[in-house]
């Protein structure tokens, strides 16, 4: 392919050689593929990329607009004139391309698109862009993505070996923007490099083995928390550069901490240098607005039936992969995906073409991303926010399922914000909210959750959910907690959570910090902290979390005292803990409970303690089984049930 190359001088635009050929950077293989939608390193082909051809270095841009009559690259370099650099047809693929020499890194960028099928001319920017100007600016900005030097390759090597379903995964979940601010200096945001040597080390010391990002790709609405993405291959620069986030990364792996990124893969905004009617059509999204909006949310849907978009989107998820080392991606909004009637009116939707209301096309899409995903970087995670009973989520696609490596358990956070919420004096009436989860915890492979969705609009934060006076709220708090903690699934809990912040999250401010200086705050955050170490050192909180063999009532039907028990197994033999919890403000004496061994039965951890801000009623350390047979079992312990508390007993190896 013949392409006409431009070099600049002077800020004008002149022929360096009309007749030198270039090498395009595409190969039939590659177009190919594209159209197949299986180019799966597509982002080393699109987009804008350093190249040396014969010794010429510049720009290579490349972008696709198969509807467009023309499209030209304009930026700084040429004084965004729409006229200086047009772009040339690759073949019938609609990719438009021009390598421009002399253009180094740091260069901003659009592309001006002309549409062939209406009156449609608009600046647009880069799809594949790998950084982008801070907003409200919105230009694309020419990127070096490979100049980081990792040095993770330990993490990187034990993580494909690692089997995360047997391990303890304890998630801390963070919007960047409202970790932490700087309020002496505007309330500026952190830095990826400033959060590297702030966020990493709390989360270290805190005990979480994950962070979760909430969506931190290019997005311009501060107030859509990133979940209105505009460059899906671009780390916002609200923080910093690419190799800034690759150095926040990089940290958190030295420190042996997994980094979970949020992906939006189910809508897009409307903003015109968006994705939206990208060459004057329908590209990405649907023409049928009852297939390609989301009303409830103003944004558009993905095509994920065209090729060329399921490939954008698997090649995205590949790119986080490859080129920033990420560990995991949870998946927003699925349901919204799988379902073509999802949050709309009766004749307000297309069925399938079998007349359900399954979208077959996301259905595909999801698969084959859970495939590819699993097949590359093995070790992974895939986590789907799922809300419905949408079957074996995360089951292999060859079983027949999605493929994902766990799902959100909603139906859980559900039902025991309802509980949480009741006066205890009632709370006998709704025992079943409390063993529900139990009659499903093993159909998939749970995440249990306390999200960032849990404490914005008038929901309260955590603590101000919790019914009761002062000192039982936090105790109600950490009983939730302790729950959590010691019921099968992984585990993920919203900044803020583990201090007790009274406000609900706002996006726009920091943590309530301040909150530490107090006891109650201060010793809730401790509590956090060793059951999170709790959670690490006991194998049988986290080795069968997705088996019934991991899980065993002592005695679920105790709705009149609202008191629930259970033992947790390990693989070992003998490998087990009691688990007590007491969801009233009455302390019992003498409760007696039935228990698989004889022996002395260490209590490990009690929320009631002081050094937690409880009553401090326990124990004294431990009981002796008594040989008395007690609900169903050889042996039984008389303990004592601290008021709102929650006590967890092992039996001490001789």
């Amino acid at each position: 392919m013949i392409l006409k190359s431009l070099s600049v001088k002077d800020g004008k635009s002149t022929a360096l050689n009309n007749t030198m050929s270039f090498p395009s950077l595409f190969t039939d293989l590659d177009i190919y593929l594209i159209g197949e939608g299986n180019h799966h390193k597509i982002y080393e082909k699109l987009g804008a990329h350093l190249t040396d051809f014969d010794g010429i270095k510049g720009v290579n841009f490349a972008v696709w607009a198969p509807n467009a009559q023309a499209v030209s690259v304009i930026g700084n370099f040429n004084h965004w004139n729409k006229k200086s650099h047009p772009m040339h047809q690759r073949g019938s693929s609609g990719i438009w391309e021009l390598f421009i020499p002399g253009i180094t890194e740091e260069e901003v960028y659009k592309y001006y698109v002309k549409s062939k099928v209406r009156d449609y001319k608009e600046e647009k920017a880069d799809p594949f862009g790998f950084y982008f100007e801070v907003r409200p600016k919105s230009a694309s900005i020419v990127y070096d993505i490979n100049k980081f030097k990792w040095s993770d390759d330990e993490w990187m090597s034990i993580r494909t070996q690692k089997n995360y379903l047997e391990s303890p995964m304890s998630i801390y979940e963070v919007h960047l923007g409202s970790w932490k601010r700087v309020p002496e200096e505007g309330n500026r945001f952190l830095t990826y490099r400033e959060l590297a040597h702030t966020l990493i080390p709390y989360v270290k010391d805190i005990g979480y083995t994950h962070i979760e990002l909430l969506p931190i790709m290019e997005h311009p609405l501060d107030e859509s928390w990133g979940y209105q993405v505009i460059g899906y291959y671009a780390p916002t620069s609200r923080f910093g550069s690419p190799e800034d986030f690759m150095y926040f990364i990089n940290q958190c792996h030295l420190n042996n901490i997994g980094v979970i990124l949020d992906w939006v893969p189910a809508h897009f905004p409307k903003d015109p240098h968006g994705l939206v009617s990208f060459d004057g059509t329908c590209l990405y999204e649907h023409e049928d607005p009852r297939k390609g909006e989301h009303r409830d949310w103003g944004t558009q849907i993905f095509n994920y039936g065209r090729h060329e978009v399921s490939n954008f989107l698997l090649g995205n998820v590949l790119f986080w992969l490859d080129k920033y080392h990420i560990d995991g991606l949870r998946i927003d909004a699925v349901a919204s995906m799988l379902y073509l009637n999802y949050s709309r009116e009766p004749g307000d939707w297309i069925p399938n073409i079998y007349g359900g209301n399954e979208n077959l096309e996301a259905v595909a899409f999801l698969k084959k991303f859970n495939e590819v995903v699993h097949q590359y970087y093995p070790g992974v995670l895939t986590i789907a926010e799922e809300s419905t009973a949408w079957p074996m989520v995360s089951r292999p696609t060859y079983l027949g399922g999605l493929g994902f490596s766990m799902k959100w358990n909603m139906g859980w956070m559900h039902d025991m914000l309802e509980y949480f919420s009741k006066d205890p004096i009632h709370r006998k009436h709704h025992h079943t909210n409390l063993t529900f989860s139990l009659l499903y915890a093993f159909t998939e492979n749970f995440t249990l959750v306390l999200s960032h969705d849990e404490v914005v609009h008038g929901k309260h934060s955590m603590i101000d959910k919790m019914p009761g006076d002062f000192w039982q709220r936090f105790a109600n708090l950490r009983l939730l907690y302790g729950f959590m903690y010691t019921h099968p699934g992984k585990k993920l809990l919203f900044m803020g959570g583990e201090i007790g912040q009274w406000i609900e999250w706002r996006s726009n401010e920091s943590i309530e910090w301040h909150l530490l200086q107090y006891d109650p705050h201060n010793k809730l955050q401790r509590y956090i902290k060793d059951l999170n170490n709790l959670y690490t050192l006991e194998p049988a909180l986290y080795e069968i979390d997705f088996h019934h063999t991991g899980f065993e009532w002592i005695d679920f039907g105790d709705w009149e005292e609202s008191i629930v028990s259970f033992v947790r197994r390990g693989k070992n033999t003998g490998d087990f803990l009691i688990v007590v919890l007491n969801f009233t403000p009455v302390a019992r004496t003498g409760y007696r409970l039935g228990v698989p061994e004889s022996g002395f039965y260490k209590e490990i951890i009690n929320s009631d303690s002081s050094i937690y801000w409880g009553s401090n009623m326990g124990n004294a350390g431990g009981v002796y089984a008594e040989p008395l047979s007690w609900h169903g079992r050889p042996c039984s312990i008389s303990i004592t049930l601290p008021p709102l508390g929650m006590v967890v007993f092992k039996r001490l190896q001789h």
